[in-house]
């Protein structure tokens, strides 16, 4: 079976486990999604299915993308992720993969998705320095960040050095987080945590690729 599934990030709720302990979850609308194209070791050198996510109207692709997923038969869409497969898969084009058939409760998943932008930030914010002290003569340079290097030697400021600028908008995963309960008819899952992205936003999960299995957590009803 597939590796993973694309999703859209819902929200965040409270679930309680069955020891009775409240748990923060981040709720992904996992699927249903279509196999566009199948890649196999023959023709390609490696096993692999390329799924679509979210349908989009034909005018808003163009007509190569429209060519690439007609033999699907589902339309274009908004997302495509490749995932790979056993070479032993029975996956075909057109097909449908649901959440309940790749995940299940207690699963460790890596869950990847743009952060949230936060434009240009100081020092203080991006980089959590500690800043300069509220008095002893401080005046006007709270939220500086300091030196950034000497004038003879070296002469320049050091590739890497922590400075104020743009946070957030950037790819991020966040690896080993676990799965509390799959509802498998509404294409939910509930994943222990946070994970990147805004209300809404695209995100890709995984099994995690440690391979560990954590104990499963039987979850109770969620509080939406």
């Amino acid at each position: 079976m597939v590796t993973g599934i694309i999703g859209k990030k819902v929200g965040m709720t409270q679930v309680f486990t069955g020891e009775g302990n409240l748990v923060p979850v981040t709720v992904v609308q996992a699927g249903p999604c279509t196999v566009v194209q199948t890649k196999t070791e023959a023709r390609d050198r490696y096993t692999a299915v390329q799924l679509g996510f979210a349908p989009q109207k034909e005018s808003r692709v163009g007509k190569a993308m429209n060519g690439h997923v007609a033999k699907a038969g589902k339309g274009p869409f908004r997302v495509l992720r490749e995932f790979r497969v056993a070479a032993d898969s029975q996956l075909e084009v057109g097909q449908d993969v649901r959440v309940g058939d790749v995940f299940a409760a207690g699963d460790a998943v890596d869950v990847s998705g743009v952060s949230k932008g936060r434009g240009t930030a100081g020092v203080m914010k991006r980089h959590k320095f500690s800043g300069f002290p509220g008095s002893h003569g401080t005046h006007e340079y709270f939220r500086h960040g300091g030196s950034i290097g000497n004038r003879s030697y070296p002469g320049r400021v050091f590739k890497g050095k922590r400075m104020a600028g743009r946070l957030g908008n950037a790819r991020v995963t966040i690896e080993n987080l676990q799965i509390v309960e799959v509802r498998g008819d509404q294409d939910l899952i509930f994943i222990r945590g946070a994970v990147p992205g805004a209300y809404g936003a695209t995100v890709i999960v995984r099994k995690h690729a440690g391979g560990a299995r954590r104990a499963p957590a039987a979850a109770g009803a969620a509080n939406a």
